[in-house]
């Protein structure tokens, strides 16, 4: 029963983690390599014997995966093997053949403008061999959508060889993973019933029915008292952090303090 409830939890927490990767054209291939890594690093770490890292056998037996997956994915995790190349997107594979593919350019080895049915080089041809068992007509207008290909009399001229949904600065997104990592390892702690100190402070105010109308001065209202509460904080923090000639050991100092965010979501669970 609580699997099921952990689960479920998880499948909602995952929903705008995806939506983000998905829209910086992150495969499912590339994440399910991803939470390879995260559950045999995890596993060897925290069931360790000792202080010792978890033996392969038993990481095994925790994470469901065989053990030569688990000894593959240690050594990618230990230096020892390299990374394998992450497999492509279908819309990746279709700009990388137009480009590269001799039979879809031009006399000038340029990306041809491709009629849209032949048996020739044709959209037709490039879609059936490289978008899988995926319907031509919505591969088409994704590619549309996101201004990769243009139709011209002649039938479609592809505008770019690189597939990437938003130009997201790197900056935010460590920010935004720090912040996310924060609040779910408070939450993974507060869930422990093996922790030995209490439960952390993690705290919500929300409504679950405020009109729309009031979203705006919510925000002017969050960003004016939540500065000024954090500028607080800020202070208490600084004022107890070690001095320069303070001798104190590394293991002994911590990484405290507290994050705030907007929560804004329709009654449908989709993003305000």
């Amino acid at each position: 029963m609580i699997k099921n409830q952990i689960l479920s939890a998880v499948r909602h927490v995952l929903r705008p983690l995806v939506r983000m990767l998905l829209r910086n054209g992150i495969t499912w291939q590339e994440f399910a390599e991803l939470g390879k890594e995260v559950f045999v690093q995890v596993a060897r770490d925290d069931y360790g014997i000792q202080g010792r890292p978890t033996n392969t056998a038993r990481v095994a037996l925790i994470t469901g995966l065989g053990r030569r997956e688990v000894t593959r994915v240690k050594d990618v995790l230990l230096g020892e093997r390299a990374r394998g190349e992450s497999a492509p997107s279908r819309i990746s594979q279709i700009l990388s053949a137009w480009y590269l593919d001799p039979q879809f350019l031009d006399t000038s080895g340029k990306p041809a403008v491709l009629p849209a049915v032949g048996d020739g080089p044709s959209m037709a041809t490039l879609l059936r061999l490289h978008a899988g068992d995926s319907p031509h007509g919505a591969i088409i207008k994704e590619l549309e959508e996101l201004a990769l290909v243009e139709r011209v009399p002649a039938g479609f001229r592809v505008l770019s060889r690189e597939y990437i949904r938003s130009p997201t600065d790197p900056d935010m997104v460590r920010q935004a993973c720090t912040a996310m990592h924060d609040h779910a390892a408070t939450i993974a702690y507060n869930l422990d019933a093996k922790r030995r100190g209490p439960a952390r402070f993690e705290r919500m105010a929300t409504q679950l029915s405020l009109p729309r109308r009031h979203l705006r001065d919510f925000e002017n209202y969050l960003q004016a008292e939540g500065q000024v509460f954090l500028e607080r904080i800020d202070h208490w923090l600084t004022s107890h952090a070690p001095g320069e000639t303070t001798v104190e050991t590394s293991d002994r100092n911590l990484r405290v303090g507290v994050g705030m965010y907007l929560i804004c979501q329709s009654q449908q669970g989709k993003q305000a």
